[in-house]
C-alpha cells in the first residue's frame, strides 16, 4: 500500500518534470537519447520498503554490452546496467550512497509527496552535471 503512495507521488510531483526534459519511459526506468548519448534515470525501492535510490547514468546510444557480452538495446537500458563507477546517486556525493526516505516521516498526509519533492531539487543540479559529462 506505502509503495503505491509513493509511485503516485512520484508520477504527480517528479515524473511531469522528467517528461519536461524529454525523459520517456515509466516508473522505475526513464530514458532521453540526446542523439550522442542516452541519459538514464533509475528508481530503485528498497526491498524492505519506505525508502527508494534514483540512479544516474550515461551509455552509448546503441545502447550497451554487459561484461559477460548480454546486448542491451537503448530501449531497455537502465541506469542499473551501467557499472557502478559510472553511475550517481542522488542526493550522495559522488560514489556514495542516498536513500529517500518516507518511512521516517511519521503518519503525515503528506509524507508520500514531500518525499517526492526531495528529489526535484537534484533533478536540476546534481543529474544534469552527471549526464553533460557525458561518456567519459
Amino acid at each position: 500500500m506505502e509503495r503505491e503512495k509513493m509511485d503516485a507521488a512520484l508520477k504527480e510531483h517528479v515524473i511531469p518534470v522528467l517528461r519536461s526534459l524529454g525523459f520517456k519511459g515509466s516508473v522505475p526506468h526513464f530514458r532521453r537519447n540526446t542523439g550522442q548519448q542516452i541519459d538514464l534515470l533509475t528508481f530503485q525501492f528498497d526491498r524492505y520498503g519506505g525508502a527508494f535510490v534514483v540512479e544516474v547514468a550515461v551509455c552509448p546510444i546503441e545502447g550497451i554490452t554487459t561484461h559477460w557480452g548480454k546486448q542491451i538495446p537503448p530501449t531497455k537500458v537502465a541506469a542499473a546496467n551501467v557499472h557502478p563507477n559510472k553511475r550517481v546517486r542522488l542526493g550522495a556525493p559522488r560514489g556514495e550512497d542516498h536513500w529517500f526516505r518516507y518511512d521516517d516521516k511519521g503518519d503525515s498526509a503528506t509524507r508520500f509527496a514531500d518525499t517526492a519533492r526531495e528529489v526535484l531539487p537534484h533533478l536540476s543540479i546534481q543529474a544534469p552535471e552527471h549526464w553533460a559529462r557525458g561518456l567519459l
